[in-house]
C-alpha cells in the first residue's frame, strides 16, 4: 500500500517520557490513571489536537506523538511543550511529574516494573515471557522516534539509504544515558547498549542496528521479514507476533504505511531540543537524497558493517568519535580522517538558511559546543553518583521539561 505522502511531505514524532513520584524521583506506574483522567475510562490513546497520549510497554512511561504527520516542525514543538505542561498539571493529583532523559538513573526494574495491563496486553505478555520485559532494555529506554513517509519503491529506496548513513551520527549527538542503576555507566548512550542485547536470544529481530543494504520492498521482504518470521515460528505458535512491528533495527520500513521509523534517539531534556534534532535529521536527509554530497549509488553500497562499527563507538565516545572510513566520509563530503563533531558542523554547514526554523541551529550549536545531553549530565555529576547529587541534577532536568528549556 502506498502512502498518501511523498518524501518530507509530514513527519511523525513520537517522544516518550517516565513518569516519577515529585519527592524521589522513583518511578510511578500510574500512565492508566492518567489516560483515564482524560478519556473517562481505561484506554491506550487520549488525542489531544495535532498531539496524542499514548501508553507504552511499562506503566510509568507516556509516550506523547504527532496525531498525523506533521510538516510544520517549530508549531509542533510547541504543541508538545504545552501537553508536558498540562499532563504535569494533572499529574500533580498522585505527587507526580514527567522526567526526561532515555534511562531512568536509580530505577531497579526488577523490583519497579509494571507492564501495561489492558488492551493488547497480549502481545506485551509474550513479549515478557521471551525476553523478561523487567530488564533495562524493556522497562527503562526513552526515546524519540521520527517517522519520514516515502512513496512506493523508488522513493523508499532514496529514503532508506540517507537513513543508514545518518544513523551512526545519531548517538552522539542524542546520547542522554550515562547512569543506570545508580553508577556511571562508561557509555553516554547506555540505551543503545541494551537496545541492541534485549533480543539477543532471536537475534535476527535487531541485526547489527543499521538496516540491511535493501532497497525495495520485495528485497526487503526476503532479507528482513522473512528471516524474521522464521525466527519467531518456534516461539508464537498462536502466530501473535508480526514480523513488520517486532523488527527492530534501528530504522525500520513499515510499507503497510509508506514510512520509515528512526528510532535510535535518545529523548532530550526538552521538547525544543528533541525537535531541533529532528529537524536537522530532516534537513541532513534532504542534503542527501538530493545528492549533494555523493550520488545515490555510492550511498547504496557503504557496507552495513563499517556503519555498525561507527554506530557502536558513537554511543561510547559521543561526538569526539573518530570516523575514518572513506565511503563514510565521502557520503558527507569530506576527504580525510574527522570526528563525528566535525561531520555535523560539515553538514550544518551546508543546510540552507529558513527563516522559520532558525531557532534549531542555535540549539544545535549549542549542543555541539557544550557536548551531547550525557556529556553535560557527566559534567553537572562531577563524578559524584550519589543518590543524593543524583536527584538534584534530574531535578533540574524535570524543570528544563516544564520551562522546555536546555540543560546548560
Amino acid at each position: 500500500m502506498k502512502s498518501p505522502y511523498h518524501l518530507f511531505d509530514g513527519f511523525g514524532v513520537e517522544l516518550e517520557y517516565m513518569i516519577v513520584d515529585k519527592n524521589t524521583l522513583q518511578v510511578k506506574a500510574i500512565a492508566d490513571e492518567l489516560l483515564k483522567h482524560e478519556l473517562g475510562s481505561i484506554g491506550s490513546d487520549y488525542e489531544n489536537g495535532i498531539v496524542t497520549w499514548s501508553n507504552e510497554l511499562v506503566l510509568h512511561v507516556i509516550e506523547i506523538k504527532s496525531t498525523k504527520p506533521e510538516a510544520d516542525l517549530p508549531s509542533l514543538e510547541k504543541a508538545f511543550a504545552e501537553n508536558v505542561i498540562r499532563i504535569n498539571k494533572i499529574l500533580e493529583k498522585w505527587n507526580a511529574m514527567l522526567l526526561p532523559t532515555a534511562a531512568h538513573p536509580f530505577m531497579n526494574p526488577f523490583t519497579d516494573t509494571k507492564l501495561w495491563p489492558h488492551d493488547n496486553n497480549e502481545v506485551y505478555a509474550l513479549y515478557d515471557k521471551l525476553f523478561d520485559s523487567k530488564g533495562h532494555g524493556w522497562s527503562n529506554l526513552q526515546s524519540t522516534h521520527l517517522n519520514l513517509p516515502f512513496h512506493g519503491d523508488e522513493e523508499f529506496a532514496k529514503l532508506h539509504a540517507a537513513i543508514r548513513l545518518i544513523l551512526p551520527l545519531l548517538p552522539a549527538l542524542c546520547a542522554s544515558s550515562p547512569v543506570l542503576d545508580s553508577n556511571i555507566s562508561g557509555m553516554l548512550d547506555t540505551r543503545l547498549k541494551f537496545y541492541k542485547t534485549n533480543q539477543a536470544k532471536i537475534p535476527v529481530l535487531t541485526g547489527s542496528i543499521i538496516p540491511e543494504e535493501v532497497y525495495s520492498f520485495e528485497d526487503y521482504k526476503k532479507a528482513i521479514y522473512q528471516p524474521i518470521e522464521k525466527a519467531i515460528g518456534p516461539y508464537d505458535p498462536d502466530q501473535i507476533l508480526d514480523p513488520v512491528w517486532v523488527n527492530s533495527r534501528g530504522a525500520i520500513a513499515r510499507f503497510d504505511r509508506g514510512s520509515i521509523e528512526i528510532r535510535v534517539m535518545d529523548i532530550q531534556e526538552c521538547p525544543a531540543a528533541d525537535l531541533a534534532i529532528v529537524t536537522l535529521v530532516v534537513e541532513t536527509l534532504k542534503l542527501l537524497i538530493s545528492e549533494n554530497f555523493t550520488r545515490l549509488s555510492e550511498q547504496k553500497i557503504i557496507e552495513t558493517k563499517a556503519l555498525a562499527n561507527l554506530f557502536d563507538r558513537a554511543a561510547i565516545r559521543g561526538l569526539s568519535s573518530p570516523v575514518e572510513d572513506l565511503s563514510i566520509l565521502a557520503a558527507f563530503g569530506l576527504k580525510t580522517p574527522s570526528t563525528i563533531k566535525q561531520i555535523w558542523k560539515a553538514i550544518l554547514l551546508k543546510i540552507p538558511d529558513s527563516t522559520n526554523q532558525s531557532d534549531y541551529r542555535k540549539i544545535i550549536k549549542s549542543i555541539l559546543e557544550n557536548g551531547s545531553l550525557s556529556e553535560r549530565i557527566l559534567h553537572a555529576l562531577e563524578n559524584d553518583s550519589s543518590l543524593k547529587n543524583m536527584e538534584t541534577v534530574y531535578r533540574r532536568l524535570s524543570v528544563c521539561l516544564q520551562e522546555n528549556k536546555l540543560f546548560i
